[in-house]
């Protein structure tokens, strides 16, 4: 059976610096509000009453660097009335955009924003897991280039033998959906997906 590739991603280590989102918008040489690969920070608080004051209490951020899960059940490539979007033998999801026709089905139904619309050339882009890359046995950029070794990829059978099975923590959606071939420690103040209490604290993502 052929292996699939997934990401790991050590949300515990990640400082939120962005540099993977940059370096993977470099290597593709992405459109300004076009980015494949995404960091968000995720936070919120309670408020209690001390005396005539509202004061916050249980104050908590972590960082969040997410991008296509290449997923078990790609929403996207189900949602594709032309078979541009397909999945790989290794996993990887693709889009081949000489046949896409540009309807955006696919970015409608993926709950991660894993396809993002070329408005120059009228099809669809996504992560394309750095195939070129790959193929001269190299990483991809965003493991290459996160400082914290925060990142990192590979048969996903082998991340989750070595860093366990958790793939959904908020802002993420419920793993169930897609099933990502994703791993993931959690922060200390991580939240399940589902239960969460605080909200995306930066919403531009204009870069």
């Amino acid at each position: 059976m052929a292996k699939q590739l997934g990401f790991y991603f050590d949300a515990s280590a990640c400082m939120g610096c962005k540099t993977c989102q940059v370096a993977c918008k470099d290597k593709n040489n992405l459109p300004v509000g076009m980015n494949w690969r995404r960091v968000v920070q995720y936070g919120g608080s309670n408020w209690v009453k001390q005396g005539n004051f509202m004061t916050p209490s249980n104050t908590f951020v972590y960082s969040m660097s997410f991008a296509c899960n290449h997923c078990d059940q790609p929403l996207c490539v189900d949602a594709c009335p032309t078979g541009a979007m397909f999945k790989r033998a290794d996993g990887v999801v693709l889009v081949n955009q000489d046949q896409c026709v540009g309807c955006r089905y696919c970015e409608w139904t993926c709950p991660y924003g894993g396809p993002q619309f070329d408005e120059a050339k009228g099809v669809m882009t996504k992560c394309n897991f750095c195939e070129d890359l790959l193929a001269q046995g190299q990483n991809p950029a965003c493991v290459e280039a996160c400082v914290m070794r925060a990142i990192e990829f590979g048969d996903i059978a082998e991340l989750r033998a070595k860093y366990g099975s958790v793939n959904a923590i908020e802002p993420l959606p419920l793993a169930n959906i897609t099933k990502p071939n994703l791993v993931i420690t959690p922060h200390r103040h991580a939240q399940a997906s589902g239960k969460g209490t605080g909200k995306i604290l930066d919403l531009v993502q204009e870069v």
